[in-house]
């Protein structure tokens, strides 16, 4: 996968399962090819998400 993260608001480029990109590998969001990414959640030291794991075309 990608080491590019993406900060929130910016337009998804790829349909998948999405990590903070925090370090501590601990929330997720799974978002929709050019839909935004959400907010980082509360607490988090991240600056923005990255690709874990694409969806299947």
């Amino acid at each position: 996968m990608s080491d590019e993260s993406y900060r929130p608001g910016e337009k998804v480029p790829e349909s998948g399962i999405y990590q903070c990109d925090c370090g501590q590998s601990h929330e997720y969001s799974t978002d929709v090819k050019g839909h935004p990414f959400p907010p980082l959640p509360q607490g988090c030291s991240g600056i923005g998400w990255t690709l874990k794991t694409a969806t299947h075309q």
